[in-house]
């Protein structure tokens, strides 16, 4: 695995021969941080108008939030609401198709498209929905399409049988697909996601020429079992800044992270009951629909609500590890990454891609976050051995290079797909 990431690190020295493009239009349910995808597409319109690259920031909500790193971007503004805050029936239509993002965008490019303007699209299914790939199909040859997980084929998005409680392994939208309960809220539930991803392909065809970018190597094979050709692949893993620049001495704290959203896919809930069989502190740093009810079941446990970047080196140096305890598969984990570039070691479940990495370099333990007693058992060695934690701690702050890239590596790499994809399309 690790030689795979050295592969798509470019080479030291390295020039980008290629044209930059004219513009880049970056695509995004939202533009407020409250998850990896949404970070890594605003760190993306920063990079690129620092390099002087022209960049359009087309979000689903209103855009007036304060946020920096839009400071050298257009800002274009659907208007919209999150459909979990949207009153039904208008949350189910919208979330089906929400024909003011449609219209919105293809306005957009009927007034502003140039051959030299790529499209990036990073999230669509909170707001934007699939209306935004028919906008998008004029311009199919230069758009760019990030797989931050697998709604792109999966109906509910994790490749994962929630009910069951394990990986799933049938082909997206078959027979089985659609008979199977494997959604975390109901079937009826995953009925709806199923139209919704029927209407995703029935509007657009990724043969057309746009190229998805997976996170991570594993998303592959599932992507493509999922309808998207092979040829249309490629790997590009998020770009990784520590919380803090030198090594936390882990082995001298207490405090066990969270950090993420607060919502039952993400695991915080299987967490704190382990933590509370372990008897060992946990910060939750992050927001969402569970932490009312969470704050109130567990007192013990200090949450902090959402932390910009700015606030995070202050809330992780008392860090021992990280836990990111997801119940799908989760395709990267950003924070995950972070806090081993800051040297803590992380406590991952089994089931996300990276799991085997960290073990193989020794930087982290993964677990079944669904079997209480293991992940208790897991939490209490850590907190308990400081000369593991020690250990783990330098391997992953030795380590973490090799995982992922920098933020200017990563900005390198995505230009050259740019430029590839202008080529393609006049080819």
């Amino acid at each position: 695995m690790l030689q795979v990431i050295d592969q798509i690190r470019p080479a030291s020295g390295s020039q980008q021969t290629q044209p930059a493009p004219d513009r880049v239009v970056i695509i995004n349910d939202v533009s407020q941080v409250r998850g990896g995808a949404t970070n890594v597409a605003l760190h993306s319109a920063a990079l690129l108008g620092d390099s002087g690259i022209p960049v359009t920031y087309f979000t689903g909500d209103h855009g007036l939030h304060s946020e920096p790193r839009l400071r050298n971007a257009d800002v274009v503004a659907v208007g919209g609401k999150h459909i979990l805050r949207t009153a039904l029936p208008r949350a189910a239509l919208d979330g089906l198709y929400n024909v003011s993002a449609e219209q919105r965008l293809a306005a957009w490019i009927a007034a502003n498209d140039t051959p030299g303007t790529i499209y990036h699209l990073h999230g669509w299914s909170k707001i934007l929905s699939p209306s935004v790939f028919r906008a998008l199909r004029p311009v199919a040859k230069r758009l760019i399409v990030n797989a931050h997980d697998f709604f792109l084929v999966c109906p509910n998005g994790g490749y994962f049988n929630f009910r069951s409680e394990s990986p799933c392994e049938l082909r997206p939208m078959s027979a089985s697909c659609l008979l199977s309960s494997c959604d975390r809220r109901n079937y009826a539930h995953k009925l709806w996601r199923s139209a919704r991803q029927e209407i995703r392909r029935a509007v657009f065809d990724f043969a057309s020429g746009a190229r998805v970018l997976a996170v991570h190597e594993g998303m592959l094979p599932h992507l493509e079992r999922g309808g998207i050709p092979r040829a249309r692949l490629a790997t590009l893993r998020n770009p990784v800044t520590p919380w803090c620049p030198r090594r936390i001495e882990a082995e001298r704290n207490k405090v066990f992270l969270f950090v993420g959203r607060l919502e039952e896919d993400k695991g915080v809930d299987l967490l704190l009951a382990a933590a509370r069989d372990a008897n060992v502190r946990v910060r939750v740093i992050g927001s969402g629909p569970l932490e009312g009810k969470l704050a109130g079941i567990y007192p013990e446990v200090e949450f902090t609500g959402w932390k910009s970047a700015n606030d995070m080196p202050a809330l992780v140096r008392d860090a021992r590890a990280l836990v990111m305890p997801s119940r799908y598969r989760e395709p990267f984990g950003l924070v995950a990454f972070e806090a081993l570039a800051s040297g803590l070691p992380v406590v991952v479940s089994s089931s996300a891609m990276i799991a085997d990495e960290l073990s193989e370099v020794g930087a982290g333990i993964s677990c079944d976050p669904y079997d209480r007693d293991a992940f208790s058992k897991a939490l209490s060695i850590l907190a308990s051995n400081n000369e593991l934690t020690a250990s783990m701690s330098d391997l992953a702050y030795a380590n973490a290079a090799r995982f992922s890239l920098t933020p200017s590596e990563w900005a390198q790499r995505l230009v050259s797909y740019y430029s590839d994809a202008l080529q393609e399309a006049v080819a």
